[in-house]
């Protein structure tokens, strides 16, 4: 065995060895002194993103380890960057919340359940094999369901993670279905393997029906993890139950993880197949982004508000899928970025809000926001001009490069999918709307006191008011996304 080939995997190594510093600093550590493990674990994901950035890429070459189960490109590279970014900016927004008396003594258990499920991610969109690829999903799934209960003695985050390890069971053994499906015809698991087999017996009526529904299954597993509908349920009570940095993490890496995952098996494994699975697509974008919108509107709790609202965009990432191609990798990733910082920066003022207020997320508790903390108000409508799509914010940028990525598709149905989430997008600024009426227009008799935020609450909406207001404008960026996507 070539033992030079972890070399290769060297963002998973660093996150290893990131895991055992924690373990052991969690464990020499005194009670209150904890947070030492978040704060190495925030430097080693800095290190990791360096590497990634400046070090790690290869533009000309692509990387295969062990015979072919990871892989690695320039585009699996920039997607392990923008997770790393995510789980980057959580960890600092988390630091307020670890570090109360009641949760500081299991800061590091906090911090090795981050860096589990990134690596789970890691292993995902670095597979190059159907069992490689189920192994990083449940890396990724099993301590993301304790990060969901991570509040254990809370009636909701009990009942929150309960729902999400029986949905994440449930649609892994329906995933782990199509797969045998995929290998009962394919007689492999690699995917460039099952791509030739594809290709070689796309008109053999004996083959393709168990093909078909190999995908129809490994889709359904995989739609579960990204909530689209109808595989949505679980979301809002997860969300809801969750602790509110947790849920952000759950909003942002999770779904780009999987989106990633998604559209390269879809274009790289079953491309033959492609006039059976984008139909189905089609139906799922529309559903999605339609029936999210409409309940967003009936929301009075801000965490299930949220969850519709991350089901909606988990439509529109979906647009980028059907324009495969370059740019539609380019898009996709720009629009997870994006996300990333727009999202987290609406976690972050929750999040903050939330343990000033006594532990409420109800939106009537926004009411005046901005005549008592006029920043906070001021940076969560940036946040949510971005998701809604609004310019001049990166939101409206991300939201034009899929749109584009898939009316280049050319169909007349993938116009009209273009077209209804045009639609639904109006509809979203008008939710969206509801938050900002609330911390602008509408008065409470007891609005939310003055209070100041720690540190490392500024730090994390600087960094993503930063990327709202930057992202957009910055052309090196996307340019950066699409020159990684080239051999895609």
């Amino acid at each position: 065995m070539n033992y030079g080939q972890f070399l290769d995997m060297m963002p998973e190594l660093i996150l290893v060895v990131t895991l055992i510093l924690v373990f052991f600093l969690d464990f020499f550590s005194r009670s209150d002194q904890r947070t030492y493990a978040l704060n190495a674990s925030a430097g080693m994901l800095v290190l990791l993103l360096a590497d990634l950035l400046f070090v790690f890429p290869k533009w000309d070459t692509a990387v295969s380890a062990f015979g072919g189960m990871y892989i690695s490109n320039p585009s699996i590279v920039a997607i392990k960057a923008i997770m790393t970014f995510g789980a980057l900016v959580v960890l600092i927004m988390s630091y307020g919340w670890i570090n109360r008396p009641d949760t500081r003594k299991n800061a590091g258990e906090y911090v090795m359940l981050i860096v589990s499920t990134l690596l789970g991610m890691f292993m995902m969109v670095s597979s190059g094999n159907f069992l490689m690829f189920f192994l990083g999903l449940e890396m990724a799934s099993v301590p993301m369901a304790c990060l969901v209960a991570f509040d254990k003695h809370k009636k909701n985050s009990a009942e929150g993670g309960a729902k999400y390890i029986i949905t994440a069971t449930f649609s892994s053994a329906v995933m782990l279905y199509g797969i045998s499906f995929i290998y009962g015809s394919a007689g492999t698991l690699y995917y460039d393997d099952v791509m030739q087999h594809i290709a070689i017996n796309a008109q053999n009526e004996s083959q393709v029906p168990m093909l078909i529904m190999g995908l129809v299954f490994f889709f359904s597993g995989l739609a579960f993890k990204l909530s689209l509908v109808p595989f949505h349920f679980w979301t809002a009570d997860t969300y809801e139950g969750a602790p509110t940095p947790v849920t952000g993490y759950l909003s942002v890496c999770s779904k780009g993880a999987a989106a990633f995952a998604l559209m390269t098996i879809l274009v790289k494994v079953f491309a033959p197949l492609t006039e059976y699975w984008e139909y189905m697509l089609y139906i799922v974008i529309v559903l999605s982004i339609t029936i999210a919108n409409l309940f967003a509107i009936r929301q009075k709790e801000l965490k299930r508000f949220m969850a519709f609202s991350s089901i909606s965009q988990a439509g529109y990432i979906m647009l980028a899928v059907i324009g495969v191609s370059q740019t539609g990798m380019a898009a996709l990733m720009y629009y997870i970025l994006v996300y990333v910082v727009a999202n987290m920066a609406v976690f972050t003022v929750i999040a903050t809000v939330e343990e000033n207020n006594g532990g409420t997320t109800m939106m009537h508790s926004y009411n005046g926001l901005y005549q008592t903390n006029p920043k906070l108000a001021f940076l969560m409508t940036l946040a949510l001009f971005s998701l809604a799509g609004i310019p001049p914010f990166a939101g409206m940028f991300s939201k034009f490069f899929v749109f584009m990525a898939a009316a280049q598709q050319g169909s007349f149905w993938a116009y009209f999918v273009v077209f209804i989430a045009l639609i639904n997008t109006v509809v979203s600024l008008y939710y969206y709307l509801l938050i900002v009426k609330a911390m602008y227009i509408k008065s409470s008799d007891s609005p939310l006191p003055t209070f100041k935020t720690d540190s490392e609450t500024r730090i994390a909406l600087a960094i993503c008011t930063a990327g709202i207001a930057l992202f957009g404008i910055c052309s090196c960026i996307y340019d950066w996304l699409f020159a990684s996507s080239a051999g895609f």
